[in-house]
């Protein structure tokens, strides 16, 4: 039995992940049976193709090498969610974008697209990488899902309004190749989230040309509001930082007892738990939630919050 967890943002949560990795690898009598982590998602910032989600901040190079080769150490991949729907012919050619998938192509990481054009750029230069369908492209119909399931892809994360659709779910042919979205903050059946993907892209896309003129300068969002004044619905999104508590009376919502009870007898095996921009404490809670028995919670989370606050995390982990 193994239950794969793919976790968010090896950037801007590199120490919270890289403890928790060391948390599993030391204590898995903390864990629930057959947990995995099978990725840590996310991009370095200010990546142009990056999706889903907006992020802000800068990486440099050192900075960049360090978390790869920290994570790809213990044999775990980084998942690139390079999923911008508004991407075009010229933006393939981004520097920083392009000496990331240089750095990282050594046979092991991933990454997750959406747009065709990106998708077959990667697949022609980086051929060496897993690729992953995203839960963007909000595949719904049942026929459809089956037929992207047969595509050449690592994985195919389902769009998460499918997640009690159990018609649908036993129709797929491979479930191990499917990876389940389990805590979506997103209302079901939203009708504006392909439009708000598409308002991320655009600001993604923006955030990244204005850092590579004026690096040490806050990015003028008004001024991008004024140009693109449909963002402005999105502003102030009511399902943006939802807590573990909030999330669980969604009918999208999985539970740690479905996913053992309902969705691995079935099958199923890949599951992700979202949160890129979490905050810690947030993200503390739905890991052990998710993969941690429920008896040992608490002596989990302050083990890990123990070494979390460790004046040199590095000790810890080395």
């Amino acid at each position: 039995m193994k239950a794969r967890f793919h976790l968010p943002d090896f950037a801007g949560h590199f120490k919270f992940n890289i403890v928790f990795a060391e948390l599993l690898e030391r204590h898995p009598e903390f864990f629930r049976e057959g947990v995995e982590i099978a990725s840590f998602y996310g991009v370095f910032p200010p990546s142009m193709w990056n999706g889903g989600r907006t992020q802000g901040g800068t990486c440099n190079k050192n900075f960049i090498k360090s978390v790869i080769q920290t994570f790809n150490s213990k044999g775990i991949p980084l998942r690139f969610t390079f999923t911008n729907p508004m991407l075009e012919k010229k933006h393939l050619n981004d520097d920083f974008c392009n000496t990331i998938m240089h750095l990282a192509d050594n046979g092991l990481n991933e990454v997750i697209v959406l747009s065709p054009l990106l998708e077959e750029y990667i697949r022609k230069n980086y051929p060496r990488y897993k690729i992953t369908s995203s839960t963007c492209k909000r595949i719904t119909d049942a026929e459809q899902l089956c037929g992207e399931v047969e595509k050449d892809y690592h994985i195919v994360v389902i769009d998460y309004d499918l997640n009690h659709d159990f018609d649908t779910l036993r129709k797929i042919p491979d479930k191990k190749k499917c990876e389940l979205l389990v805590n979506a903050c997103c209302n079901p059946g939203c009708p504006t989230r392909t439009e708000h993907y598409r308002m991320i892209g655009l600001q993604q896309i923006a955030y990244a040309e204005h850092v590579k003129k004026y690096r040490d300068a806050p990015f003028p969002y008004e001024e991008f509001k004024a140009k693109n004044p449909e963002v402005l619905r999105f502003d102030a999104c009511p399902c943006a930082g939802r807590s573990l508590f909030e999330i669980k009376g969604l009918k999208n919502h999985i539970s740690p007892d479905e996913i053992w009870n309902t969705y691995i007898p079935m099958g199923f095996e890949q599951f992700k738990i979202e949160g890129r921009t979490a905050n810690t404490l947030n993200l503390m809670e739905h890991y052990m939630y998710y993969m941690v028995k429920p008896e040992c919670r608490d002596e989990a989370r302050f083990t890990f919050m123990k070494w979390l606050t460790a004046n040199d995390v590095l000790e810890i982990i080395e």
